[in-house]
C-alpha cells in the first residue's frame, strides 16, 4: 500500500433502536398495558365479589374453595379453545384476531356491570360471566404474543420483548390497585372501568398497522396444522422445559389466589389492601422487566431461569408465612421479580426458536400451559387450603416450587447448559 492510498472507512454498525421508537410498537405497547389494566381489574374484583359473597354463609376454607372454582371455570374454555386460537393467530390476520377478541372480553364484563346495575347476585352469574371472558381470552394471548415481535427488526426482539412484559406488569400493578379501590365503591364503579379500559385498549389497537415481516399463513387442514404445532414443541426439549417449568412451578406455588383470604382474615386489610397485595408482584415484575429492557440477560440464561424459579417458591413460603403486611408485600415483590426473570427467558426462547410461521400455535402451547399454571394454580390452592388452611396451602405451593426448580435442571439437562439465547436457535 502506497502512503497515498486511500483506505475506505469501515462503516460504524447502526445502533439498535428502542423498540419504542418504533410507532407501531408503541400503538401496540399502550393497547397492552391498557387491555392488563382491564384484565388485572377484572381479576382482583371478580375474586373479592365471590370470596366476600362467600364468607356470609361460609367459613375460610369453604369460601377459598369459591375462589379456586374461578380457576377451574376459567381454565376449562381456554383447554377447548387453546388449538383453534392457536390455528387462527397463524392462519388470519393477527390484529384482527386480536380485536374481536378484546370485544369479546368487553361483552363479559358489560354483562356483570349490567347484573351490578340491576343489584341481581349469585355465585353462577360470576362463573359464567368469568368462562366467558376466558374464552375470549384464550384467542388474545397467542395472536398478540405473536403479533408484537413481527413489529420489530429481530435484533430489536429481546429488548421488545423485555418493554412488553414492561407494559403488562405497569397494568398488573395498576389494575388490582385500581380494582380494589372503585369495588369499595361498589360492583358497578369496579366493573364500569374494567370495561372502560377495555375499550381504550381495543381503540389504541385499532391504530397497529401492518407487522414489518409478512407471515405465511398456516393453510391446509385444521386438524393437521394444529398438530404440527404441538409436534413442534414436544421435539424441541428446550421448549418443552422452558415451558412445562412454568407451568408447574405456578401451578403449586400460586399464593394470588388466596389473597382476598390473606387480606380480609389472616392480615385483616380489606379490599384496599387486597389491591395492593396483588400490586405488589407487579411491582417487583415491573423494576425488574425494565432493568431488563436496559441490560438484556446474555449470559447464562438457563442456570438463571432455574434459580430465579427457585427464588420464587422461597419467597412464597416466607409470604405465606407472615403476619406482618410490610413483609407480605415485600415477598410477593420479591417472587414477582424472580418470576419476571423465568418469564423474560422464557419468552425470548420461545420466540428465538420458533419460526415465524408457526409463532401463533406454539404461543397457544404456551399459553395453555401459563393458563394452566394461573387458573388450575387458583383450583389447587382452593382445594389445598381447604383441607389445611390458606397458610398451609401457601407454604406448601412454595416448597414445591423450589423441588421443581431442582428437578427440571436434572430432567431438561438442555436448560441447565444453555448459556446465550444464540446457542438455542433450533435447539
Amino acid at each position: 500500500m502506497t502512503p497515498f492510498q486511500i483506505v475506505p472507512a469501515v462503516a460504524e454498525p447502526a445502533p439498535i433502536a428502542h423498540p419504542l421508537a418504533i410507532p407501531a410498537y408503541r400503538w401496540f405497547w399502550l393497547a397492552r398495558i391498557l387491555a392488563v389494566l382491564g384484565q388485572s381489574n377484572f381479576v382482583v374484583v371478580l375474586g373479592w365479589a365471590v370470596y366476600d359473597a362467600a364468607r356470609v354463609s361460609l367459613d375460610m376454607r369453604a369460601a377459598s374453595l369459591r375462589i379456586g372454582l374461578i380457576g377451574l371455570v376459567q381454565f376449562l374454555p381456554v383447554l377447548l379453545l387453546n388449538p383453534a386460537a392457536g390455528l387462527a393467530a397463524d392462519r388470519f390476520d393477527r390484529r384482527l384476531v386480536v380485536r374481536l377478541s378484546l370485544a369479546g372480553q368487553l361483552l363479559s364484563v358489560a354483562v356483570l356491570f349490567a347484573v351490578a346495575v340491576a343489584g341481581a347476585h349469585g355465585p353462577a352469574l360470576f362463573y359464567l360471566a368469568a368462562a366467558a371472558f376466558a374464552a375470549s381470552r384464550a384467542f388474545y394471548m397467542p395472536a398478540t404474543n405473536a403479533l408484537g415481535p413481527a413489529l420489530v427488526p429481530i435484533e430489536v426482539l429481546p429488548r421488545a420483548i423485555a418493554v412488553s412484559a414492561v407494559g403488562g406488569r405497569i397494568g398488573g400493578i395498576m389494575g388490582p390497585v385500581i380494582g380494589g379501590y372503585a369495588y369499595g365503591l361498589g360492583g358497578v364503579w369496579a366493573f364500569g372501568l374494567t370495561g372502560a379500559l377495555i375499550v381504550l385498549s381495543l381503540a389504541a389497537q385499532m391504530m397497529v398497522p401492518q407487522p414489518l415481516r409478512a407471515v405465511a399463513r398456516a393453510d391446509g387442514h385444521p386438524i393437521k396444522r394444529i398438530v404440527e404445532g404441538l409436534a413442534y414443541v414436544a421435539r424441541t426439549r428446550m421448549l418443552l422445559g422452558a415451558i412445562s417449568l412454568d407451568l408447574f412451578a405456578v401451578l403449586f406455588g400460586g399464593a394470588t389466589a388466596l389473597l382476598p383470604a390473606y387480606a380480609r382474615d389472616i392480615l385483616h386489610v380489606g379490599p384496599g389492601g387486597l389491591g395492593l397485595l396483588r400490586s405488589a408482584t407487579s411491582v417487583g415484575a415491573v423494576s425488574t422487566a425494565l432493568w431488563l429492557s436496559a441490560r438484556p440477560i446474555s449470559e447464562g440464561i438457563g442456570p438463571k431461569m432455574l434459580g430465579a424459579v427457585g427464588l420464587f417458591g422461597v419467597a412464597t413460603v416466607v409470604f405465606g408465612l407472615s403476619s406482618s403486611l410490610w413483609l407480605s408485600l415485600a415477598m410477593l415483590a420479591a417472587l414477582g421479580a424472580a418470576d419476571m426473570i423465568s418469564v423474560y427467558v422464557r419468552q425470548t426462547l420461545v420466540q428465538v426458536v420458533t419460526p415465524d410461521a408457526m409463532r401463533g400455535r406454539v404461543g397457544a402451547t404456551s399459553s395453555l400451559f401459563i393458563t394452566a399454571s394461573n387458573e388450575l394454580g387458583e383450583m389447587e390452592s382452593g382445594l389445598v387450603a381447604a383441607m389445611i388452611g390458606p397458610v398451609g396451602s401457601v407454604v406448601f405451593g412454595g416448597v414445591m416450587a423450589v423441588a421443581i426448580a431442582g428437578a427440571w435442571g436434572w430432567i431438561f439437562p438442555e436448560l441447565r447448559r444453555v448459556r446465550r439465547f444464540e446457542d438455542a436457535d433450533g435447539a
